[in-house]
């Protein structure tokens, strides 16, 4: 299963990554916003946003990207890595 974490720290990134592969899910993080945004975020299968450190574009990008898909949107306004332990354990099956 993929997903596409939109926000954070950019210290945190591998652990994200890492705590992401814990749960048997393959992940995409942006803490930035990149060229081609939308084009990037791709069809996953869960998008998780953690609002406090993300801007309004990205979030509005990711939403609409994710909304047109059918993809289920996470929102968390912490970026903690426990914070993303409890959405993705709340998402697996």
């Amino acid at each position: 299963m993929s997903v596409v974490i939109v926000g954070g720290h950019d210290r945190m990134v591998s652990q994200y990554k890492q705590i992401c592969k814990q749960f048997r899910w393959k992940p995409k993080v942006f803490t930035q916003n990149p060229t081609r945004f939308k084009e990037q975020i791709g069809c996953p299968d869960l998008v998780i946003l953690f609002t406090s450190t993300v801007s309004h574009k990205m979030v509005i990008a990711a939403v609409q990207q994710a909304e047109k898909n059918g993809v289920p949107i996470a929102r968390s306004h912490s970026s903690s890595a426990q914070a993303l332990k409890d959405i993705l354990s709340a998402h697996s099956a």
